[in-house]
């Protein structure tokens, strides 16, 4: 069980790892609004590592396809009352932000990873070192505005491994104590191009890095299964986790914390995963 010091806080971290995703936005694609009140959010906070998640992961600005930009000041009104009320030394907090004013706030506030969903912001990483927090670096093609307006790519695997292998120099001099790279499902990807990246996560595995899956009820399940409803796709959800962890894949990024886990200690137990 690898044991990591964040931010001045040392966990032991066992893999597989659930991330539970707390949205405190009212536009998130899936729950937004559920959380926006800091009351039900520190609830959900503590039901979430009840329910088996190690990590959360803490966002106060949608990155839904289509969706706009928010100001500094209307993601930390989101974020900072939630985070206040969290303890920092019992689980590990990540915080999803691409924004280095909003990152740096969250780790003054005492968070142990930054999740940068723009693909590797020198000044969050940045940040990062200075603090001695883990990061996730996730690839997107484009903004949230525009990711989804017919994105291409020649061999998308290999591109995307790209993008990462080519931070990996800077990444390496960081020294950061633990790094993630998140392929990015549904970040200017078509359904083909998520379907190949899930069958070939290994192709990720690297010494320099850990690896994210967050395929959590994303719309790939609703183009392969025709789910138009967001709730109705925890079958997907789940498939989509339990493959990814056989590729070597150590964290899971979901909203369906509790039937996630069950999911991965029952997969366990009939040797389906190691």
């Amino acid at each position: 069980m690898p044991k990591y010091k964040f931010n001045s806080h040392t966990f032991d971290l066992e893999y597989p790892a659930v991330m539970g995703i707390l949205n405190l936005t009212p536009d998130s694609f899936s729950d937004g609004g559920k959380f926006s009140s800091s009351e039900i959010a520190v609830k959900q906070a503590f039901k979430m590592i009840e329910q088996g998640a190690q990590i959360l992961d803490i966002g106060g600005e949608s990155t839904r396809p289509g969706s706009d930009p928010i100001s500094e000041e209307e993601e930390l009104s989101r974020i900072l009352p939630v985070l206040d009320k969290l303890p920092k030394n019992e689980f590990i907090i990540s915080l999803d932000t691409s924004k280095p004013l909003v990152a740096k706030a969250g780790l003054e506030s005492g968070v142990h990873i930054i999740n940068d969903v723009s693909g590797g912001n020198t000044e969050l990483l940045d940040l990062a070192q200075a603090y001695g927090t883990g990061f996730v670096l996730m690839h997107a093609k484009g903004t949230p505005k525009i990711m989804q307006d017919a994105p291409t790519y020649q061999n998308i695997v290999e591109e995307i491994y790209s993008f990462f292998d080519e931070k990996k120099e800077d990444l390496i001099k960081k020294e950061l104590p633990r790094i993630w790279i998140d392929p990015g499902i549904g970040f200017g990807k078509s359904l083909e191009h998520n379907l190949e990246l899930m069958r070939n996560l290994r192709e990720f595995q690297d010494d320099c890095w850990g690896t994210l899956l967050g395929s959590s009820r994303k719309s790939w399940i609703d183009h392969l299964c025709n789910a138009p409803d967001t709730q109705n796709r925890l079958g997907g959800s789940i498939a989509s986790a339990l493959a990814a962890i056989t590729q070597g894949v150590e964290i899971i990024r979901v909203h369906d914390v509790q039937e996630t886990t069950q999911a991965i200690t029952v997969a366990k137990e009939l040797a389906l995963l190691k």
